[in-house]
């Protein structure tokens, strides 16, 4: 018997700016000059705060955390493509999309610092807290945007933003089987920035590209170029458009890479060169863009100092505002073990206090 053909895939990627600057008029999003300013900021804002945290925690002044330098174009346009009606759902690499979904500035050096209150984001109740644990927000992803269309809720759709270490985990390949049988609107956002912490992609899987994974689950896939706001933008815009008309979740492949460490306890010039790297910086996501904004008008040398003078001016008002301490009720973690107040943390609640007193009445 002959052996017949079942069908034929093929992978797309997208890109939009190159090295340069210079954009492809063609592809170009429907994106207002007021929109590509507020990217270009927020952009600029995630940069110059990540680096604040950095030498804060250098300083023995903030806890460890995850650095996200280098991957600004793979996290803050996804955030300008979807509504505030939206679910977010990340893990732990989006400083700047964070902060456009409204959370503060003092929100993250809360969190960065053992505050769970950090978690906490007034401004947009359909933001997730952070994820750790690899994966596991996926499904949560599926579910939330399942759960909308049951209630009824036609336009809401779920973006989640994870890594490609992720990838490995059983976690993302059951979210994308749910995800492409009940046909949820959720976008997966996968930032593939090279290495799973001192992984790289090569020893992670066989597959060419992280977006063909798409292909087995049935949904749509693509590969962008993560480091091209501009192609990540119109890829996740795409996306949530398709989504909204009921046709069904998206796998995104935002190429780019992590120019700093994987969190402050990781020294990456043990699993990877110099040369490397600076391959990589040659590529950076907000000088292409402010190169292209250049081009076009909208930007100039003293709007870029005049930005990176206000920035620094809230930065150091936050830094401030933290450092001159937080009033947060000793007893908090008790509140949070169950859905219900249980007799035996209550117990619990009442020793810690009563120790508490005894130490302050010792001095």
């Amino acid at each position: 018997m002959p052996l017949d053909t079942i069908g034929t895939f093929s992978v797309s990627r997208l890109s939009i700016l190159d090295e340069t600057g210079k954009a492809d008029t063609d592809l170009m999003p429907d994106l207002s000059e007021d929109q590509l300013i507020y990217l270009y900021e927020s952009m600029t804002l995630s940069r110059m705060m990540d680096a604040r945290m950095l030498n804060l925690q250098r300083q023995g002044r903030l806890g460890t955390l995850p650095v996200c330098t280098g991957q600004e174009a793979a996290f803050c346009p996804a955030i300008l493509a979807i509504r505030d009606t939206d679910w977010f759902v990340g893990s732990y690499r989006e400083l700047g999309a964070r902060l456009m979904r409204g959370e503060t500035l003092m929100n993250a050096l809360l969190l960065f610092n053992g505050y769970e209150e950090g978690n906490v984001n007034p401004e947009n109740d359909r933001t997730l807290p952070i994820s750790i644990v690899l994966g596991s927000q996926l499904p949560h992803a599926v579910g939330l945007a399942y759960a909308s269309r049951l209630k009824g809720e036609k336009d809401t759709v779920a973006l989640t933003v994870f890594g490609d270490g992720s990838t490995s985990e059983g976690d993302f390949h059951e979210a994308l089987n749910f995800a492409g049988v009940l046909d949820a609107p959720v976008i997966f956002l996968c930032q593939n920035n090279q290495f799973a912490i001192s992984t790289p992609r090569e020893f992670q899987t066989r597959s060419e590209t992280i977006a063909q994974k798409a292909i087995a689950y049935g949904i749509h896939g693509i590969q962008v170029d993560g480091n091209d706001a501009l192609a990540v933008y119109q890829a996740v815009k795409e996306a949530a458009d398709r989504a909204r008309q009921g046709e069904g979740p998206t796998l995104i492949e935002a190429v780019t890479f992590r120019m700093a460490m994987h969190t402050t306890a990781d020294d990456p010039s043990r699993y990877r060169s110099d040369d490397l790297v600076a391959s990589w910086e040659k590529k950076d996501p907000i000088t292409r863009f402010r190169k292209y904004l250049t081009k076009e008008g909208i930007w100039d040398d003293d709007r870029q100092t005049a930005l990176e003078a206000r920035i620094k001016s809230d930065i150091d008002a936050a830094v401030k505002e933290f450092e001159q301490g937080v009033e947060i009720k000793p007893d908090a973690p008790f509140d949070h073990v169950f859905g219900t107040p249980a007799q035996i943390i209550e117990d619990q609640r009442a020793r810690f206090l009563a120790e508490l007193e005894k130490e302050a009445d010792h001095g």
